[in-house]
């Protein structure tokens, strides 16, 4: 299943689950509007964001009703600012009205995932690291919060277990050292990428030692960050590629990137969620959006 493929039925998949949350046995208050009725509304940012969650708004209102439209006035990774209309939906009364908290609750959470991606970004474009989300995501809403994140201006670290190895303390340790769990990884990578994480300079030393070709490391302060640069600069053979993680937040990224390391992961990105306030205004009939 290719990447797209993949992405496509984890919309479905996350709007199904949603809906059967929400709906339940259906819709009761919306039995108040006669079921011809239709109307128009308009999605406003009531705050400043970078967006994202389009397909799973769309695919809400498909699921709902196919008569439902969906016109954007905001794209994905766009920067919105306070006020904007994002977006205006007409069709049936009923099924608007029944999509609207699932719809605006993939939109807020997406485009707050996006815009905190985007800060961390703006912090670090005067450098080579490159932002990085990791597994600390929404349960159920992995490639959701990773399409977020891509949306930022961000980059995706492995999706989960399956698609790359990342050698941890308790690898190591269950693994027999270092450079035995390197090695061991090596040869069974089928040309998977291949990460260790390392907690001190000893620890880098030893890894790339062993060809370690990439290494996390982990609460690293500023001044070893520097020192790992320059090892790994002059001892890798060739060098490895630097991740540096643990505590990042917007206030010592930049000290961080500003070290040389090629990579930082923040688990804030997907796990420390601050919902984007959105409204969705319905309008008169009769009216029509300026």
């Amino acid at each position: 299943m290719t990447n797209s493929e993949q992405l496509a039925a984890a919309v479905e998949r996350n709007v199904s689950a949603g809906l059967t949350e929400d709906l339940g046995d259906g819709d009761l208050t919306a039995k108040l509007v006669p079921y011809a009725a239709e109307t128009s509304a308009i999605v406003i940012a009531k705050e400043a964001m970078t967006m994202a969650g389009q397909p799973w708004v769309n695919e809400v209102f498909r699921q709902l009703d196919a008569k439902v439209s969906v016109e954007w006035m905001c794209n994905d990774g766009d920067s919105v600012p306070a006020d904007a209309e994002i977006c205006i939906v007409s069709g049936p009364a009923r099924a608007i009205l029944s999509g609207e908290r699932t719809a605006l609750n993939f939109l807020q959470l997406l485009s707050s995932t996006a815009t905190i991606t985007a800060q961390y970004v703006q912090e670090t474009e005067h450098t080579k690291a490159r932002i990085l989300d990791t597994r600390k995501t929404v349960p159920g809403l992995r490639f959701a919060q990773k399409y977020a994140v891509r949306c930022g201006g961000g980059n995706n670290h492995r999706i989960g277990l399956f698609d790359a190895f990342l050698i941890k303390e308790n690898h190591i340790i269950s693994g027999g050292g270092i450079a035995a769990t390197v090695n061991t990884a090596k040869n069974i990578s089928g040309g998977l990428p291949v990460e260790i994480e390392v907690e001190s300079v000893e620890e880098l030393r030893e890894a790339l030692a062993a060809g370690a070709e990439r290494m996390l490391l982990d609460n690293f302060a500023s001044a070893d960050l520097q020192y790992a640069v320059e090892i790994n600069q002059a001892e890798g053979d060739p060098p490895a590629i630097l991740e540096a993680s643990g505590g990042v937040t917007l206030n010592t990224v930049r000290k961080i990137a500003e070290t040389g390391v090629d990579f930082i992961s923040v688990g804030a990105l997907t796990k420390d969620i601050k919902a984007i306030d959105l409204s969705m205004r319905f309008l008169y009939e009769g009216r029509k959006p300026e």
